[in-house]
């Protein structure tokens, strides 16, 4: 099935949502070797439109993991759950940052599940976190930090 065409503009509206990030890692893409692409988060092969509400900004790593994937096995229960979507699912339900933030630690079975799958701790995504902090670059992202308590 050939892949829809995704204007420009669409494209630099999903990138600029993201605040040019990968929406599943949260590695920034001004330090990576690729540009971003755009995910279609419900696959067009399985009838997933290419609308802004359905794309989400994607690292090649990422992308390549969830290829047309929709759901995946919580690694801890062996159970089918959805992956996360960035469009209904809230970052920091689903994941929080170990002490150090170069890990992505899952919460929930999506989050177990999603981190499986995509590998968001994989090696190449921690040399890019740490690599953020020696240079004093904002990191985590301040969208996925835990919530205070008032």
């Amino acid at each position: 099935m050939p892949r829809p065409h995704i204007t420009a503009a669409l494209r630099r509206q999903v990138r600029a949502r993201a605040q040019e990030r990968c929406e599943y890692c949260q590695c920034p893409e001004a330090f990576s070797l690729d540009t971003f692409t755009v995910d279609h988060i419900q696959p067009v092969a399985h009838g997933g439109p290419t609308t802004l509400e359905n794309l989400a900004c994607a690292c090649n790593n990422c992308n390549t993991r969830k290829l047309d994937a929709t759901l995946a096995a919580d690694p801890e229960t062996g159970v089918l759950v959805p992956l996360f979507n960035p469009r209904t699912d809230d970052w920091r339900t689903h994941f929080t940052w170990s002490t150090d933030t170069l890990r992505i630690i899952p919460r929930t079975a999506i989050g177990r599940a999603t981190e499986a799958r995509l590998q968001l701790n994989r090696q190449g995504a921690i040399n890019v976190r740490r690599g953020l902090l020696s240079l004093g670059e904002t990191h985590p992202p301040i969208e996925t930090l835990p919530l205070t308590e008032e």
